[in-house]
């Protein structure tokens, strides 16, 4: 067990560190290191099931992190995503398999068995590849997610299929069945928000944090035994019970807790896939499996990307999708050994499915990545080199905001309450799109272009309101309409203090520091909650803010020279701190008591 452990170990940190370099995800590493290892090559590691049956337990964590990521109130919101989607691509997508296989001679029964297994995706795979990526919170990944979910709920029904499909006619009803899983759910629901709250807070009163990580997994792995013995997916109860405690205190704790478990056994999964492949049957027809794995991608792939344009997804957004779902499913394992058993499914094109989709597992992060950093720049520069909005039909406003991000919005919005009109330009044309699908009308054109200004209206507009990410640009803007529109008054937003100095320089003397003043006003709170008169954190936040404003200023002028800005900024800390003194005395003078 020792030297099993050591070889697995050695893998991991040999090869994943490998496939991060290369641009390629740890995915992927830790597939090639099961694949190295495995019986099929070097054979340093024979057991697969002893393995995988330890490491479904990481497919089994990342559902209950999953869970605890979402709130019950946005799950019942992904309701109509899961069904609508999640049908929309396993329906289709086994019907054109099983077709497919029919007409390359595999007999019907023996097709649906493998269309449908083969539809399925791994969870597995596709969510660790979002989330590397932080895609999981964008529309690719929560339709993703969505189809991931209607597939673990479709795992038993598929799994009741297999006694018709092998003519033995109807499985057996049982009411004792229906009966464990609807109590199983029910243990699992009122337990995560009756009981579970109350044991995690017994437990941390108690201090003991190696306690309170015991208790985390006996939460996770109960959950997912529970859901077993009913029947059900494991990880399906784990992430049940995930979501049930997602609105608990110690959500954040247990998931510092559970993610480390999560990693690890999922690489040991990962792993397990690589050592199952049966790397002895590619290298006997390698052709023909090459080919097959090409078109089940492919074909689920298409699929996917078809669901999700048809639902008036961006291009990118539907590519996204479709590249995070052609893999096979971990699952597939299971229902193709389940078929076999059941007489559904010939052994020989069992062993071909799974090898089919293990090769798949291993051919999804590669496409991925190579989409990532390949495809996807080319598809948003293309989409930036539409030609920019005409204006001439635009009417003057009193007020242009270039920018239209999430500080140029929240102005429009109450320039529009006070039925004051305004024309909006932003330099993205997916800000533009994604604008314009709630009504608000914005233009897409580059404001350092003078042309596009005065079709905007400058030579009348009162006010220009520089809202701009790009510091850049901002300071190009100000500077072309200080030269061609002097009578226009510019208020800018300005990132940081640099930004300022740049902005003062092209005459722009109306400023707002973006974090400033949310930072002043977090700053009060604190002192609030830390029970200082509000009158005394009032003035300590005005004085600093004076303070900080003249030094603002004064650094202007030396703003490139970094000796000075670091002297100027010691000596402004000593002459704060003597402000504050001095402020104190005079305060507690006032009659004011701490």
């Amino acid at each position: 067990m020792f030297l099993t452990l050591l070889i697995l170990l050695a893998a991991i940190v040999i090869a994943v560190p490998l496939s991060r370099y290369a641009g390629l995800g740890s995915i992927l590493g830790y597939l090639a290191a099961g694949v190295a290892i495995g019986p099929s090559v070097l054979g340093l590691v024979t057991n697969v099931n002893e393995i995988s049956d330890v490491s479904e337990l990481g497919v089994t964590m990342l559902l209950f992190l999953i869970g605890l990521e979402l709130r019950p109130h946005r799950l019942w919101v992904l309701r109509k995503a899961v069904f609508g989607m999640g049908a929309g691509q396993m329906i289709p997508t086994s019907l054109m398999l099983a077709g497919l296989l029919m007409l390359f001679g595999v007999p019907g029964r023996e097709a649906a068995v493998l269309g449908i297994g083969l539809a399925l995706s791994s969870t597995a795979i596709a969510l660790p590849l979002l989330s590397e990526r932080n895609l999981l919170p964008t529309i690719s990944g929560r339709d993703a997610f969505a189809v991931l979910l209607f597939q673990d709920m479709a795992a038993i029904p598929v799994l009741a299929l297999l006694p018709i499909l092998a003519g033995s006619g109807m499985p057996h009803f049982s009411w004792e069945d229906v009966g464990r899983g609807a109590a199983a759910v029910a243990v699992i629901l009122g337990a995560g928000i009756l009981l579970v709250p109350q044991l995690f807070r017994m437990v941390a009163a108690a201090k003991v944090p190696e306690v309170f990580t015991a208790t985390a997994l006996l939460l996770v792995v109960g959950t997912a035994a529970l859901a077993n013995w009913a029947g059900l997916s494991a990880s399906l109860g784990a992430f049940l019970a995930g979501v049930m405690v997602s609105d608990s205190d110690y959500r954040h704790e247990l998931q510092a807790d559970i993610a480390p478990f999560e990693g690890l056994l999922l690489g040991f999964f990962f792993i397990s896939v690589g050592m199952s492949a049966d790397i002895g049957l590619l290298f006997s027809r390698p052709l023909e499996i090459l080919l097959l794995v090409i078109g089940f991608t492919t074909v689920k792939a298409c699929i996917a990307f078809a669901v999700s344009y048809l639902r008036r997804r961006l291009a990118r957004a539907a590519l996204r999708f479709a590249l995070a779902l052609p893999e096979g499913s971990e699952f597939g394992f299971v229902l193709f050994a389940a078929a076999v058993a059941e007489g559904t499914l010939n052994k020989s094109l069992a062993a071909e499915a799974t090898l089919v989709i293990a090769l798949s597992m291993m051919l999804s992060p590669v496409l991925f990545s190579l989409s990532e950093r390949l495809v996807m720049p080319r598809l948003e520069a293309r989409k930036q080199q539409r030609p920019f909005d005409r204006l001439e039909d635009v009417q003057a406003t009193p007020v242009i905001i270039c920018g239209f991000g999430r500080v140029g919005q929240i102005i429009g919005r109450v320039l529009a309450m006070q039925k004051i009109r305004f024309t909006a330009l932003d330099r993205s044309s997916a800000q533009v799109d994604f604008i314009r699908r709630f009504g608000v009308k914005v233009f897409y054109g580059d404001p350092t272009r003078e042309e596009l200004m005065r079709s905007a209206g400058a030579e009348s507009a009162k006010v220009l309101v520089l809202a701009l990410d790009d510091m850049d640009a901002s300071v190009a803007v100000a500077e072309m309409v200080r030269r061609k529109f002097p009578q226009v008054r510019v208020v800018a937003r300005a990132r940081n203090r640099h930004h300022v100095h740049r902005l003062m320089a092209a005459g722009v003397d109306l400023f707002v520091r973006e974090t400033f003043f949310s930072s002043l006003r977090l700053t009060e709170i604190v002192l609030e909650e830390l029970e200082i008169p509000a009158a005394r954190a009032k003035r300590a936040i005005e004085l600093f803010r004076k303070h900080d404003d003249q030094i603002l200023h004064e650094t202007y002028a030396f703003g490139n020279d970094e000796g000075r800005l670091i002297q100027t900024a010691q000596d402004a800390a000593k002459e704060l701190q003597d402000l504050f003194e001095t402020d104190q005395s005079d305060f507690e003078e006032d009659g004011h008591t701490a």
